[in-house]
């Protein structure tokens, strides 16, 4: 699970790629300059370095989606269910939620979660 960790920096190019797939390595290079004051090289070095962990894969100069959004969010997720409550889905809900009062919507929306995982 430890290649589904992005840093701050990693974080901010993902979401560029996410929100704007497909795209040319030409107008990626164009968007991480104006938003992320980055040359060309350093977009590239960034996009080699995710594409080799399965995020994204330039295919002749057109960036395209591996791994969706939602999925490294899953992914992320479950790795931190894993590594920090051994697995044990219950007891994240139990750390999460003590301390806190769940309002009526929460509960059915959990309670519809849950009904939909059977």
């Amino acid at each position: 699970m430890e290649d589904y960790m992005l840093g701050a920096v990693e974080s901010r190019f993902a979401a560029i790629v996410w929100e704007n797939a497909p795209i040319t390595t030409k107008e990626l290079t164009k968007i991480c300059e104006k938003e992320l004051g980055w040359k060309r090289t350093t977009t590239y070095t960034v996009l080699k370095k995710l594409s080799e962990r399965g995020f994204f894969e330039n295919q002749g100069g057109t960036v395209i989606v591996k791994l969706s959004r939602e999925e490294f969010y899953t992914r992320q997720s479950q790795g931190y269910v894993e590594r920090s409550f051994f697995g044990s889905l219950p007891g994240f809900l139990t750390a999460f939620t003590s301390g806190r009062k769940l309002s009526d919507k929460e509960i059915a929306e959990i309670k519809k979660i849950i009904e939909n995982s059977k």
